[in-house]
């Protein structure tokens, strides 16, 4: 395997997939902006959505591969016979839960928006979108079982493809939106649903080359279903915990008027590069480290680590220094139009300035969890996940009626920097990540490239701050074009200092 072209792979169509969402959210902040209808909406999207990152997002890979790689060394009819029972098991609990959450939607909705019930007609928008776009998380959840099986083949196109799917969906009723009206976040609900159902039909047609479906619900709950389900469950909140403290986040913020919308827009910028410093590398890695996890190759284990750690800080790093300096020219150039005034742009730029401060950790967070899983270990990353979370709930509720909804993404990234740390301690205490000679040269050499890169992209900025200016229409030409000549003079200068090799894209892992 070869990590940066399975990487790139993967980050291609997710690049893709992210491009797409933002012009679904760009239209969705021209036609319903910051208010009642853009909050009950975000509520009832983000469940469906939080769990598509959950199960989707390297989540369902981090207790499913490892198990699954072990039974594909022993033969097809093996692994597909474990296949079959966790999809039975897994079909079953899923259609339970859906009809379960269905019939008392209505406190499940006051769980997750406890500041919404104050207001009548916000909280009954929010239960009946809710209702719609809940099937959503049957289908992604079946659909990402399918990605896992692809993963552990080494096959990564389909699975990261699978995700514009919803985009493209979503864009086609946002160009109808004129005739919609106050109708428009029903479609979009009812659009997210019918999403769910062409992806995992999507994925169906590839992953039928490597594995047979058989329905069968006489389910038999053997050993290897059980392991599997004990791994599951703490593989979810750990590999999961910045999409679990953004959830915490977004039911703190329903106490305050639009707070919501501001971090939804934050959220959705600097989730891009995480889903490829992060996400992307974690779920790459992850197939053939178990390989070598299993045959006990220790020096292809080191490789590997040290590789997609590097490759993680030389992603995450230039990014997050943008995201500190641009955050409001960003915010302002891709959603500032329409309903989305400039009290919004301020906020929701406030907002991602404080979530870039955690980024590099919550992309070493799923690199990190990466290394746990390969090894069978999904309760360390969890107690620690767990103690994150809880220290992400304190500081947001004590500060929250202080400080306001920034408290939310302040408390996630720290949090999340307590959460990599730790992480990375107990990889060391129990010797199972080491760095190798090259790594901390190959780390300040990135960390040079990108303050260098900082300071051109600052340049940049004021440079063109007449034409970012938040009146201007073509401002996102401006905010491209800088972030290309940025990302240019990045690349150029880790050649020219050997912070990235041509030999690298040849090696194989």
């Amino acid at each position: 395997m070869n990590l940066l072209k399975s990487t790139g792979t993967f980050s291609f169509y997710t690049i893709i997939s992210r491009l797409l969402g933002y012009l679904r959210d760009i239209l969705i902040a021209i036609f319903l902006g910051t208010g009642l209808l853009a909050d009950a909406f975000f509520v009832a999207f983000r469940i469906p959505n939080t769990f598509r990152r959950l199960f989707s997002e390297g989540t369902f890979n981090a207790a499913f591969v490892p198990s699954y790689t072990s039974e594909m060394v022993k033969g097809k009819k093996q692994s597909n016979k474990f296949a079959n029972d966790i999809f039975n098991f897994l079909f079953l609990s899923l259609l339970t839960l859906t009809l379960v959450v269905q019939i008392f939607m209505p406190a499940f909705v006051s769980l997750i928006a406890p500041g919404f019930i104050g207001d009548a007609e916000k909280m009954e928008i929010a239960i009946n979108l809710t209702r719609i776009t809940f099937p959503f998380l049957f289908f992604i959840c079946l659909a990402s079982f399918f990605s896992a099986i692809l993963n552990s083949h080494n096959k990564f196109g389909a699975a990261s493809a699978a995700p514009i799917i919803l985009n493209i969906i979503l864009i086609l009723v946002l160009m109808f939106s004129r005739s919609l009206n106050d109708q428009l976040v029903y479609y979009l609900s009812y659009g997210v649903s019918f999403a769910g159902i062409l992806q995992l039909l999507f994925l169906y047609k590839f992953v039928i080359k490597y594995y047979s479906l058989k329905f069968n619900f006489k389910i038999k709950v053997n050993n290897k279903v059980k392991i599997f389900f004990k791994k599951l469950l703490p593989s979810i909140f750990s590999s999961g915990v910045t999409q679990i403290n953004i959830l915490v986040g977004t039911i703190i913020a329903s106490f305050q008027a639009s707070a919501v919308s501001y971090l939804y827009y934050a959220d959705r910028i600097y989730q891009i590069n995480l889903a490829i410093a992060g996400v992307a590398i974690g779920v790459v890695v992850l197939p053939q480290l178990s390989k070598h996890v299993e045959s006990k190759k220790k020096e292809k284990i080191l490789l590997i680590q040290n590789k997609a750690l590097e490759l993680s800080l030389f992603l995450s790093i230039p990014a997050t220094i943008a995201l500190i300096i641009g955050s409001e020219q960003i915010i302002s150039a891709l959603f500032g139009y329409g309903s989305f005034n400039n009290a919004s742009v301020i906020n929701s730029g406030l907002a991602l300035y404080y979530f870039a401060l955690g980024l590099p950790a919550f992309a070493l967070i799923k690199v990190f969890s990466s290394f746990f899983f390969a090894n069978h270990d999904t309760k360390t990353p969890f107690y620690i996940s767990l103690f994150s979370v809880i220290l992400n709930i304190f500081i947001s509720v004590y500060y929250f009626v202080e400080i306001g909804f920034v408290i939310i993404p302040i408390a996630t990234s720290i949090s999340s920097w307590f959460n990599a740390i730790m992480l990375f301690l107990f990889l060391k205490n129990k010797k199972l990540f080491y760095f190798n000679e090259m790594f901390f040269i190959k780390f300040i050499k990135i960390v040079t490239a990108s303050t260098l890169m900082g300071l051109f992209f600052s340049f940049l900025l004021n440079y063109f701050q007449n034409e970012l200016a938040f009146d201007q229409n073509i401002k996102s030409l401006y905010l491209i074009l800088s972030v290309v000549l940025g990302l240019l003079f990045y690349l150029i200068i880790c050649y020219l200092i050997k912070a990235f090799k041509m030999s690298d894209i040849q090696l194989k892992y």
